[in-house]
């Protein structure tokens, strides 16, 4: 038995991925898909859809959920970061893997305030609010300051133009081992150009459609 497959995490978690999958948005046919696309390219545009978008969730899925939960776990992970919180589903796994570790510390950064609120809620309700910080606001200002010395599993799933850039603000605190975990990378080819190079220091390879895992070998 886990706290992942336990109450009150696992009757939660089930309640939040039915969730996700009823709630709709105009803005997904008021926008072409061809002006989504620029925007998530974007490093400068991305909040005006993001912003637009703030009632959906873009959760992960169950199999993402469960992989983050297993990488955190059989690495023992004590300090996790992780670049979009939205409603924290992600959050809520790899929280689960941190009590079952023995504890830790997650910190999860998300720019628009009522995901926030509502995410806060759910660490709450699940009973691992004691292991999460979110921090409200621009990840790169909230991400840039009090960072735990040496991070353990880096979590990419907020807007994608900025992969490269966060990669770039955390990496010296990567520990050799340190696993990233990007969400639809394929947004941001320079991310992917960079940690498939081995002369950069990682090891790295997609899972599934839409994730990429890297290892931080030094």
């Amino acid at each position: 038995m886990t706290t992942l497959t336990t109450s009150p995490l696992a009757p939660l978690l089930d309640r939040l991925f039915a969730e996700a999958d009823s709630v709709t948005s105009t803005v997904l046919t008021s926008v072409s898909a061809k002006e989504r696309d620029r925007l998530m390219h974007s490093k400068t545009e991305y909040l005006s859809l993001y912003g637009r978008l703030k009632d959906l969730w873009f959760p992960v899925s169950r199999d993402t959920g469960a992989l983050l939960y297993m990488l955190a776990r059989t690495s023992k992970a004590q300090n996790i970061v992780e670049f979009g919180t939205s409603f924290g589903l992600s959050t809520l796994h790899m929280a689960a893997a941190l009590r079952d570790n023995g504890g830790g510390k997650l910190i999860t950064s998300e720019f628009e305030p009522s995901k926030v609120q509502r995410a806060r809620a759910h660490f709450v309700e699940g009973g691992v609010a004691d292991l999460v910080e979110v921090r409200e606001g621009d990840a790169l200002k909230t991400l840039a300051v009090s960072l735990p010395e040496k991070i353990d599993l880096l979590v990419l799933d907020g807007a994608k133009a900025l992969y490269d850039d966060i990669l770039d603000l955390l990496e010296s605190r990567l520990r050799v081992g340190a696993i990233i975990v990007a969400d639809d990378a394929s947004y941001n080819a320079e991310y992917l150009a960079y940690v498939r190079s081995a002369a950069n220091g990682y090891l790295s390879v997609p899972f599934g459609d839409d994730v990429e895992v890297s290892i931080r070998l030094g």
